[in-house]
């Protein structure tokens, strides 16, 4: 298991990168229009001419396509808008409730470990959900962050966090999703990540009903423990 550590950490007064601006969208946001802003920030990163870059947002009910999709696995096709994307993985899901992370970073001047990024993020999601009291766990045969269910049976568990990433010109992008309070029926129309034996959950299935803020402050405190200090900035 690769140690959340390894991925390294940036000081607010790095001199060439800075602090990583911190967005927050109120309002859904369409999928085309994120990817479309992602794509152009990154270019951006890459050029040295922007901050890394964190954008919170909920999409509208939208089921996206990693490369690695298998159209079986698309349960319901015609059930909510269905969004071919360049991030790894295989389908999931995207809705009200959800709180999506958009994970601008440049890998050229951290580093170019996948591996110990993906290890860093999952490090990020557990570390959140450690501060509402969720017991949360990685697994090293399936990426997503998970939780034991031991009302449901001794072997059961459910995803409640996911992760998908791209890198371009070592700049990443797409990130992680957290379920909040979605619709979880909203996930029977595909095999969330290509994994049959095990469900999904939320927050608010395992009892907690927090606030999009409260985890978004905890989102950003974890964040600051592992990948560095960030500073807000409007969304646009």
């Amino acid at each position: 298991m690769v140690s959340p550590h390894a991925f390294p950490k940036r000081s607010g007064s790095d001199p060439v990168a800075g602090p990583v601006a911190w967005q927050v969208s109120d309002a859904p946001v369409a999928y085309e229009a994120a990817v479309a802003w992602m794509e152009a920030r990154v270019e951006a990163i890459a050029r040295g001419t922007a901050a890394e870059c964190v954008w919170l947002l909920e999409h509208p009910p939208l089921y996206t396509a990693g490369t690695s999709a298998r159209p079986e696995d698309l349960v319901a096709p015609d059930r909510f808008p269905v969004h071919a994307t360049g991030r790894g993985g295989q389908y999931t899901y995207h809705g009200p409730g959800q709180r999506v992370a958009y994970v601008m970073l440049d890998l050229d001047r951290r580093s170019r470990d996948l591996r110990a990024y993906v290890a860093s993020l999952e490090a990020w999601l557990i570390a959140t959900l450690d501060a509402f009291n969720v017991r949360a766990e990685r697994r090293e045969d399936r990426v997503g962050v998970w939780v034991r269910r031991p009302e449901k049976g001794p072997e059961v568990e459910d995803k409640i966090a996911a992760i998908g990433i791209r890198v371009r010109r070592w700049v990443s992008f797409h990130g992680i999703s957290l379920n909040v309070e979605p619709d979880l029926a909203h996930f029977d129309g595909i095999v969330p990540c290509g994994v049959r034996l095990h469900g999904v959950t939320s927050l608010v299935d395992l009892g907690l009903p927090v606030s999009m803020t409260e985890v978004d402050m905890q989102l950003r405190a974890a964040f600051e423990e592992i990948f560095g200090v960030t500073a807000m900035e409007a969304v646009g």
